[in-house]
C-alpha cells in the first residue's frame, strides 16, 4: 500500500456528485454506488487515479496522478490532502504541496498532464 491522497470537503461527496463531475473534467468512473475507480486516459491507455468507497482516495505513483488528483479535486469543489495533511493544490496552472510554511512546486500542470504517468523510481 503506498501514500494515500484523500479528497476532502466540509460537505461529504455524494456518488451523485461525483458522477455528474467527472465527464465534463474528462474522467470516466467504474463499478458502482457502492465501490468504483475514476480513470484517466494518457494517449490510448486507461490509467486509475483514484477509488470510491464512500470517500474517493488514491495512491499516487507518478506526478501526472498527483497531477490528476488534484485536478479531479478542483473539479469537485474539493480540496487533495496527504496522510500528513499536507495540502496539494493546484495554483496559477502549477502543481504544488503545501504543508504549513513550506510549498514544493511539481511543475506546470498542461506540462505533467502531457508527459504521462511515468513513475517515480525508488
Amino acid at each position: 500500500m503506498g501514500y494515500e491522497l484523500r479528497v476532502e470537503r466540509e460537505q461529504p461527496l455524494a456518488y451523485a456528485e461525483l458522477t455528474a463531475a467527472l465527464t465534463p473534467a474528462g474522467y470516466a468512473l467504474r463499478g458502482s454506488e457502492e465501490a468504483g475507480q475514476v480513470i484517466a486516459r494518457h494517449g490510448e491507455a486507461e490509467h486509475v487515479i483514484a477509488e470510491w468507497r464512500g470517500r474517493l482516495w488514491g495512491e499516487p505513483l507518478s506526478d501526472w496522478q498527483v497531477a490528476q488528483l488534484a485536478k479531479l479535486a478542483d473539479a469537485l469543489a474539493a480540496r487533495l490532502v496527504g496522510e500528513d495533511g499536507e495540502v496539494y493544490a493546484i495554483r496559477d496552472g502549477m502543481v504544488e504541496q503545501v504543508n504549513a510554511e513550506a510549498s514544493y512546486a511539481f511543475g506546470k500542470l498542461a506540462d505533467i498532464i502531457s508527459a504521462g504517468p511515468a513513475q517515480w523510481s525508488e
